[in-house]
């Protein structure tokens, strides 16, 4: 079975559950619901991000506008 087969099958059941077979599934899922929400980078990450912060701030790297970022991703500019 396929992951979309699963997930419609899912969102059939939860639909017309009971409430207390969804409280039953959210209990199984609520520490990986809520570690989802938290996004930690480490201090190696952080390290690099600071780096790259100083750099930019002082003038070392060249930025662009989201438009622009889009145009290079797509090919329709060189950076």
């Amino acid at each position: 079975m396929t992951t979309i087969a699963i997930r419609q099958k899912l969102m059939t059941y939860l639909a017309d559950a009971d409430d207390s077979k969804v409280k039953a599934l959210y209990t199984l899922l609520e520490k990986e619901l809520q570690e989802e929400d938290t996004f930690v980078l480490t201090d190696e990450q952080l390290q690099i991000l600071d780096k790259e912060r100083e750099m930019h701030i002082n003038g070392q790297t060249k930025s662009y506008s989201r438009e622009e970022a889009n145009q290079i991703i797509k090919g329709q500019r060189a950076f």
